[in-house]
């Protein structure tokens, strides 16, 4: 005999087995009186199962999240959802509206938890964040680059952990970066008060949708819930890709010069020790500085803006071997006629 999962309560809400609901959770009032709400959609399954959630725009510029989260919303995939999974398309609405990263207050929402009621409205909106997903199994949280960057599709996470490596490998994005638990970060708290593992995806650049990065982001969200056991295999809409390449070391190349950058690398590229990267220029012609890799590796992000000033950070490497970036580059090639731009956006599984 099959198990019915129990109602369950939300912000004050009852939520019942099998059933679905979008609530709008207070955060603050702006100086018009105008409220700032958080959206949050909620389908909880007829069975029981893990507790997962999905959130994007916590940097409130970072738009593909928004798009994979709403795309999700909408995947047949999620017809039979065991558990219980919540979905915050929206995270930081203010920054979202205003077509920035931060907060009023210019505070960055992922360096602000766990957050205080009583605090700014970055903590207000941190500690209202954290009171919805406390005792969750586990979290997907969707970034792009920041402005004037691009990343190449990658998971963020901490390797050494067990339970945060599987579910890393079965997303199936090309790379898995290993990335040290920053304080005041979502997947700092999370890990501090439960040991709850988090995900974190980057693809694409701000306040651009980027076709590719939003389709493996949305497939990529859909494996983790199959692997957690939310949803049945027949539904995943997609089989693994495999294991992804893991890279435990990366670092920026950062402009020795102000001037005009010219890039010789793309996303992707696999470059080696003494390579040339690309130029730095001044605007009339004189002056001109050569970019080397200061080791071998993968491209996994860079600048898109060509002004640049000195001690940016332009070009993000992650350090792999020679063999290993032989096989990225296979891999990356098969990724993108996976995820086919030129497919109708409509077409999303």
């Amino acid at each position: 005999m099959r198990t019915k999962a129990e109602a369950i309560e939300i912000a004050g809400t009852r939520v019942a087995p099998g059933s679905r609901q979008t609530l709008d959770i207070p955060i603050a009032k702006l100086y018009t009186h105008t409220p700032v709400v958080m959206p949050v959609h909620i389908i909880h399954g007829r069975r029981p199962g893990p507790k997962v959630f999905v959130c994007a725009g916590i940097h409130g510029d970072e738009i593909n999240g928004v798009e994979t989260a709403r795309r999700l919303i909408k995947s047949s995939a999620l017809r039979h959802v065991r558990g219980t999974l919540l979905i915050i398309p929206v995270v930081n609405v203010w920054g979202f509206l205003n077509k920035s990263r931060y907060l009023p207050d210019r505070r960055d929402l992922n360096r602000s938890f766990p957050g205080s009621p009583s605090g700014s409205m970055a903590a207000r909106l941190a500690d209202a964040f954290l009171q919805l997903v406390k005792g969750f199994d586990c979290g997907i949280d969707l970034h792009t680059a920041a402005i004037y960057r691009t990343n190449l599709p990658q998971i963020r996470c901490d390797l050494k952990d067990e339970r945060t490596q599987t579910l890393s490998e079965a997303f199936g994005a090309p790379v898995v970066l290993h990335a040290p638990l920053r304080p005041g970060s979502l997947r700092e708290t999370l890990h501090a008060e439960g040991h709850t593992p988090v995900l974190v995806y980057e693809a694409g650049e701000a306040l651009r949708f980027d076709e590719v990065s939003i389709r493996a982001g949305t497939r990529g969200v859909i494996n983790v819930l199959r692997q957690a056991g939310m949803i049945p295999s027949k539904h995943a809409g997609q089989e693994n890709r495999g294991s992804p390449m893991k890279i435990y070391r990366s670092s920026w190349v950062r402009a020795p010069e102000s001037g005009l950058l010219h890039l010789a690398v793309k996303l992707g590229s696999h470059v080696s020790t003494g390579q040339i990267l690309g130029q730095i220029t001044d605007p009339y012609g004189s002056n001109r500085i050569d970019l080397y890799a200061p080791y071998d590796g993968v491209i996994i992000g860079t600048a898109t803006l060509p002004l640049v000033n000195e001690g940016e950070a332009i070009i993000h490497i992650g350090c792999i071997e020679a063999a290993q970036a032989a096989t990225l580059a296979s891999e990356l090639n098969a990724f993108d006629d996976q995820e086919d731009p030129f497919l109708p956006p409509w077409q999303l599984l």
